[in-house]
């Protein structure tokens, strides 16, 4: 593969991964399913959270399994194509840090995503099995303890990235690409959670299962 041939299939894969991360599950889910568009109400986010506002677990459940599901599949299918010898092992993780991307600037909803959590789970579950399973478990920790969705997503974020360089600790030396991707995932999903970590500290933020402030 000559430098000009991997340099344009890096940036196929990366597009692909981006496009694939521009699907709104929560929109299609909604429409789908004749519930109402969940930029329309709630908190405005097109997320399996705001979907669950709608008082459909089903259509929740559906977007949050899409959600992850394309973040997973932009890992794999770069996978795919460098064990293929159609891009290089590099683009992999960087493929799946654009289909996260793709989430939170969806071209087909004029760049207003969601906060992508599920999507950057799907990611870590393709990148790295082991630390997906452990951040989800802090995430289940957290919101078991404190009924916050917003604060459990900041947690976990955190704590993958901490999970990473420690569980991962000759990886972090030799796979510098994955590292940087969690670490990429970690800051842009907890800024996404601006908003919400503002609430937080006024003592506003709405807890699960309890009624929109």
């Amino acid at each position: 593969m000559s430098s000009l041939s991997a340099a344009t299939a890096v940036v196929i894969v990366l597009i692909l991964g981006y496009l694939i991360g521009s699907v709104s599950f929560a929109v299609l889910v909604s429409r789908t399913m004749g519930l109402r568009d969940p930029r329309s109400f709630g908190s405005g986010n097109p997320g399996a959270t705001n979907v669950l506002r709608s008082g459909n677990k089903t259509a929740a459940i559906l977007t949050l399994l899409g959600d992850a599901a394309k973040g997973w599949v932009a890992v794999m299918l770069a996978a795919w194509a460098a064990r293929a010898g159609l891009a290089p092992e590099a683009a992999v993780p960087w493929t799946g840090l654009a289909a996260f991307i793709g989430h939170l600037y969806p071209v087909f909803l004029r760049f207003k995503g969601g906060k992508g959590v599920a999507t950057a789970l799907g990611v870590l579950l393709a990148l790295q099995p082991w630390l997906a399973a452990a951040t989800v478990a802090t995430w289940v920790i957290v919101l078991t303890i404190t009924r916050y969705v917003s604060l459990a997503s900041i947690v976990a974020a955190i704590f993958a990235l901490c999970y990473y360089i420690l569980g991962g600790g000759v990886a972090w030396r030799t796979d510098t690409a994955t590292g940087v991707v969690v670490a990429a995932l970690a800051v842009l999903l907890i800024m996404r959670h601006g908003p919400n970590i503002s609430r937080l500290l006024a003592g506003k933020e709405n807890r699960l299962g309890a009624k929109k402030k």
